[in-house]
């Protein structure tokens, strides 16, 4: 278990606190390109505590910046998208993309004002699909370059990408993901159907865990019995700051997955979440079921039917969720008595309710870990090392603004039971754009 004071310092991200001053030093990803449109209507966000609105612009720059007018605080979010800026409709004060006011009515011609009245504003860029912004300090020719994670590097029909909000804060739902142990129990079945009975991880329920720091974060490995002579290890990945990567499954629909658990704030995080292929296109029936559900039921992305779209004043509204705390995850328990062991309605569905719905801060002083929490403890120490290291002297992680430390991937291979995962694994967990996963599964 943790201390209450580590678990606070774990969780609370907001401006001034320590890991909120080190989520900062990164490149965050936090929207969809191609839910932007050109002087379409701003939307609000939230990043690390900070109340925002983004905007495309008549020239399809993109800007992040305060949701308040500093006029007389007006909200933004109603603002008019015109003429490459954004228009206050309480007084008329325009701002362009990068906060600098453009227009003043009502103020004289020659008043200078607008020299002196700057609204805080986040640089942005977009590559393959996907909006980031830095909020950190450096000045642009000392910031780190994007990251080159692989899910956003591979072509268009590589990849799916989705968003949504989940409540409860981003090390709760990351924790998830990193714990291989899980997925077989939660997202099991009692009948004999479907694709996840035949999990080659369902055959052995009590793994053994070994786990290992790297340079990019943690490796998270769970090896299970196949036989006197062969070991099964699922290899699940922590890349700093907030990223997991999951294995492929042994099966034609296997695909490179995991999320960015970007916090909103304390309570809150945005799920972007990432399949793909690394040297060819997706199975179109991958592509169907990600981003429709399986008859009626979630996957590991958000269906664009399961959305209920809150609106533009929300943070994140349009990637609220219909299965979420107040509405029960839309559990049933009839299914669980005859189908699915959960009675939840799909597998991020699973995962969500599981990790947020006690509360959106578990107080972890109650929590009794076990064996297979092994890889969880260690993350969490490795974050608490990093993070306090750069809040008292500036110290940065290692290799972190090198952008091929990033590509990384997690692995699922059978093994004689005397080979080390560490040894076979270091090529294939290597990502090499354009490459194949290197191995059979």
């Amino acid at each position: 278990m943790l201390s209450h004071q580590d678990n606070e310092t774990l969780v609370r991200v907001g401006p001034g606190t320590t890991m909120g001053g080190m989520m900062r030093l990164y490149w965050i990803p936090f929207y969809a390109a191609a839910d932007l449109e050109k002087d379409g209507q701003p939307q609000t966000v939230k990043l690390l505590g900070e109340t925002l609105v983004v905007f495309r612009d008549s020239e399809g720059n993109v800007g992040l910046v305060d949701h308040v007018c500093p006029h007389r605080g007006a909200p933004l979010a109603f603002g008019r998208n015109e003429d490459c800026g954004l228009r206050c409709v309480y007084h008329g004060w325009k701002f362009d993309v990068e906060g600098n006011v453009t227009d003043m009515p009502a103020e004289p011609v020659r008043s200078r004002l607008k020299e002196r009245v700057k609204l805080k504003s986040y640089p942005c860029v977009e590559r393959n699909g996907v909006i980031w912004t830095y909020m950190g300090n450096e000045p642009e020719e000392s910031r780190p370059p994007l990251p080159n994670l692989e899910w956003n590097l591979v072509p268009e029909e590589n990849v799916v990408v989705t968003f949504r909000v989940q409540e409860c804060n981003w090390l709760q739902a990351l924790e998830g993901e990193i714990d291989s142990a899980h997925a077989p129990i939660l997202h099991g079945r009692i009948d004999e159907g479907g694709s996840i009975n035949q999990w080659v991880a369902k055959r052995d329920l009590r793994p053994t865990f070994e786990c290992m720091r790297q340079d990019f974060g943690m490796s998270i490995a769970s090896r299970r019995v196949l036989d006197e002579d062969t070991l099964y290890w699922r290899v699940n990945q922590f890349v700093m700051p907030f990223y997991s990567l999951v294995p492929p499954q042994a099966n034609e629909f296997y695909e490179l997955s995991g999320h960015a658990w970007v916090p909103i704030d304390d309570e809150n995080t945005l799920c972007i979440m990432f399949s793909y292929r690394p040297n060819e296109p997706l199975h179109p029936k991958s592509r169907k079921v990600f981003l429709e559900g399986h008859n009626g039921r979630e996957t590991g992305h958000p269906s664009k039917n399961g959305y209920d779209d809150q609106g533009a004043l929300v943070p994140y509204g349009r990637y609220v969720s219909k299965y979420r705390r107040d509405t029960g995850w839309l559990f049933d328990h009839e299914l669980q008595k005859t189908t699915w062991f959960s009675g939840l309605p799909g597998l991020w569905v699973q995962d969500a309710a599981c990790q947020s719905g006690v509360m959106r801060v578990y107080d972890r002083t109650l929590e009794h870990l076990c064996t297979s929490d092994t890889g969880i403890a260690m993350t969490r120490r490795m974050l608490l090392e990093v993070a306090h290291a750069f809040a008292e002297s500036g110290a940065k992680p290692e290799r972190f603004s090198d952008p091929d430390l990033y590509m990384v991937r997690a692995i699922s291979m059978k093994l004689p039971k005397d080979d080390a995962w560490v040894d076979s694994g270091k090529g294939p967990m290597t990502a090499k754009l354009g490459e194949g996963i290197g191995y059979e599964l």
